[in-house]
């Protein structure tokens, strides 16, 4: 996907890469084939831990949940019903399944 990505990217973009689960259960990792486009576009990419970002997760809400409420920003939850799901929406996370985040809802509200 990245390599898809980084024909797409506009001159001095940033790509923040966080987690590889599409990798994790891989007996080889896969690779990116055309990093050229890093240097032609002058791209920068950066890894970051989430959890070295969680005493931001208060201020993030306070920015973040009005612009949900609005319809500003919108968001995909890939939902599987019941708990008897779960093992194949886990599954589907490492085989790229799911579309936005997986949710196993096991009760209604």
């Amino acid at each position: 996907m990245l390599d898809a990505v980084l024909l797409n990217m506009k001159l001095n973009g940033r790509i923040a890469a966080c987690g590889m689960i599409s990798q994790y259960s891989l007996n080889e990792a896969e690779g990116v084939k055309n990093l050229i486009p890093i240097i032609i576009k002058q791209l920068r990419m950066q890894g970051f831990v989430v959890g070295n970002y969680f005493s931001l997760y208060p201020k993030f809400l306070d920015f973040i949940l009005p612009l949900i409420k609005q319809g500003k920003i919108v968001y995909v939850e890939d939902t599987a019903q019941g708990l008897e799901a779960a093992p194949a929406a886990l599954i589907g996370l490492f085989s790229g399944r799911n579309l936005g985040k997986q949710v196993v809802r096991v009760a209604s509200e």
